[in-house]
């Protein structure tokens, strides 16, 4: 149940005038990116949408805002030593093509088994990559070391003032471009981003609700505000926020300045992807994906508001996004697998295949399993991949083939 809409209290730590000042000062060496309406997303939720693609910035996500306003706040002594942050995602990319672009030396410390992409693309942005320990904390551990030991200025994913009020810089742009929106939806992980958000929703003209959201599998800031013990752990979509703990300043903030946090599934943030590419042709990673994701399992809660959703990175696998989109298909129809029983003698497969051609349904590839089968020896079962238009012709050909007398099962995903 979403609570009123909490005023500015003085346990905020970052105001309105920081963000404001982190606007003026990163402006010119950021992607303005643009807020859009989304018409068939505003009709399937009911409610009005706008998305703020900031999976369009040069390195695919928001966090270029809070590390350039860090950066340009450096001293030149400390620009000369250089900074180090421990990141294997959208931080150390953003850290590192800007440190770059600045001539500033950046150290990135990741765990060991970041996929060789990842360290590619930081490495590729100019930075010195350090793979230490199997675990964000043993990275993040590390990179405090050489903190110390080298003098580096170690620049935080979320728990900085610095950075909050450049991640709050979004929500400038996005009431800028659509004054009339009275909600935000916003992914944490941290708590970076909704922090500085909401620092600048709640010195609007008029009351703008705040609603974070966090992975089911993550749950660490609902856990925090509300006080409850959930696990946080799993292979969730959205690695992006998967944070185990927040930070002590966003906490701080979110706990004052958010009116709720919702949480999502793993279900609803594959379908979220997936619409975010078939609509609007836009690539988004997980976590960029969370505000659609909660808006599209709890339509109730977001009917008849104008509500702007971040859409906050884009830096997914393109294997992990085949992955994603085939299992969308797969769900609505459009893919099926089926578990066919059949007599093994000529023909048998002949006489099925010709309903899948009557029904014009694309057979994509077959399996006989004679072996490994609880069938009589002289039975067999035949798995058949196929493409439909839609779901309704799914069913009418479980129809013709349970009419023609065959047993057929649909394995259906979870």
């Amino acid at each position: 149940m979403a609570t009123a809409a909490k005023p500015t209290t003085p346990t905020q730590i970052v105001t309105i005038d920081d963000v404001r000042a982190a606007h003026a000062r990163i402006r010119d060496s950021i992607v303005r990116t643009p807020t859009l309406i989304s018409r068939t997303l505003s009709a399937l939720t009911g409610a009005t949408i706008y998305l703020k693609f900031e999976n369009l910035q040069f390195t695919a996500a928001y966090k270029e805002r809070g590390a350039l306003n860090t950066l340009l706040q450096l001293s030149d002594e400390a620009k000369a030593r250089g900074v180090i942050a421990a990141s294997a995602g959208n931080h150390a990319q953003g850290l590192a093509y800007h440190a770059n672009r600045l001539g500033v030396p950046a150290t990135i410390v990741m765990p060991t088994n970041t996929p060789t992409v990842k360290v590619v693309q930081t490495e590729g942005h100019g930075a010195t990559v350090v793979l230490h320990g199997n675990t964000f904390d043993a990275a993040y551990a590390h990179a405090r070391v050489l903190e110390a030991e080298r003098g580096y200025t170690f620049v935080h994913p979320f728990d900085d003032v610095r950075v909050i009020a450049g991640q709050g810089t979004v929500a400038i742009e996005m009431l800028e471009d659509v004054p009339g929106i009275d909600m935000l939806v916003v992914p944490i992980g941290g708590g970076g981003l909704i922090s500085g958000m909401a620092t600048v929703a709640r010195a609007a003209d008029h009351p703008i609700e705040i609603v974070g959201v966090e992975a089911e599998l993550f749950p660490s800031m609902y856990n925090r505000v509300r006080g409850t013990d959930m696990p946080c752990a799993g292979d969730t979509l959205a690695e992006g926020i998967a944070v185990k703990e927040p930070g002590v300043v966003t906490s701080r903030m979110v706990e004052a300045l958010v009116d709720d946090i919702v949480l999502v599934s793993e279900r609803s943030l594959e379908e979220a992807v997936s619409l975010l590419l078939q609509i609007e042709k836009t690539v988004v990673e997980g976590a960029g994906a969370a505000g659609l994701a909660a808006m599209l399992a709890n339509k109730e809660r977001f009917a008849g508001k104008t509500v702007g959703v971040v859409l906050c990175g884009g830096n997914i696998d393109t294997r992990l996004l085949a992955n994603v989109l085939l299992r969308d298909l797969a769900r609505s129809g459009r893919l099926a697998r089926l578990r066919i029983r059949l007599q093994d003698q000529p023909g048998a497969l002949y006489n099925v295949a010709r309903i899948f051609d009557q029904e014009r349904v694309n057979i994509l590839e077959l399996a006989h399993q004679r072996i490994f089968t609880n069938l009589p020896a002289k039975g067999l079962s035949l798995d058949v991949e196929c493409e439909t238009r839609d779901r309704a012709h799914l069913d009418r050909l479980l129809t013709a083939l349970e009419t023609a007398a065959y047993e057929v099962k649909l394995i259906e995903l979870a």
